[in-house]
């Protein structure tokens, strides 16, 4: 489902329930070996689109946001590359721009915090993209724009929000830690947060303030 509401909804930590699947092993063992995969497959596909979401929980009544937490100091949000095919299509709706990215979403958000059983699946609801990054070359510098002298970019990466219900299940993977951060951690813990850097948690704080967070004190 696609939610365009202008509102994001966040509820307490305690309504969620959270338990383990099997575990979901990386398929690089350092950050040069993603680059150079990076580089193999752009040679095959082209440039690289991946998706993450933001999911937001609430707790002590601020606002907190899930990260995937692999190993002791690398966290991440929900996400990951797209398959061929799932970064095209293109339909605009309410001042809406939606395509096969959401449902390429949707099945990494399933991979990652989804139980193994369909029937507990959470519904999706993916709403605005409030973030997209470029990167130009096969390094791990990232920016929210594509440099003017850029023609053939190797990634572009969008973020969602995605509005959680009331109550939901996640499932885990084994080597991996879902993570509850408080907004306001994340200015002082930057190095935690992978390739999204400062700039990134500038932008999606003002970003979620223009969507109106709402908290649910009841």
């Amino acid at each position: 489902m696609v939610n365009t509401s202008p509102v994001l909804n966040t509820y307490p930590l305690s309504g969620y329930t959270f338990g383990t699947k099997e575990p979901k092993m990386e398929k690089d063992t350092s950050v040069a070996d993603r680059l150079a995969r990076m580089k193999l497959n752009y040679m095959k596909e082209g440039m690289r689109t991946s998706v993450e979401g933001i999911l937001l929980v609430q707790e002590h009544n601020h606002p907190h946001i899930l990260l995937l937490q692999i190993g002791n100091t690398f966290c991440k949000l929900p996400g990951g590359r797209l398959k061929p095919g799932e970064n095209v299509g293109h339909l605009t709706y309410a001042n809406f721009s939606y395509s096969a990215e959401i449902q390429g979403l949707k099945r990494k958000l399933s991979s990652k915090l989804a139980a193994n059983s369909p029937a507990l699946h959470p519904d999706w609801q993916i709403g605005e993209c409030v973030a997209m990054w470029w990167r130009p070359n096969f390094e791990t510098i990232m920016y929210p724009y594509c440099p003017p002298h850029i023609t053939k970019p190797k990634e572009c990466k969008k973020l969602f929000i995605v509005h959680l219900s009331e109550r939901e299940y996640f499932a885990v993977p084994k080597n991996l830690k879902l993570l509850a951060v408080p907004l306001f951690e994340l200015y002082d813990n930057v190095q935690t947060m992978s390739e999204l850097g400062e700039q990134l948690i500038f932008k999606l704080e003002l970003e979620i303030e223009r969507v109106y967070v709402t908290l649910d004190l009841l």
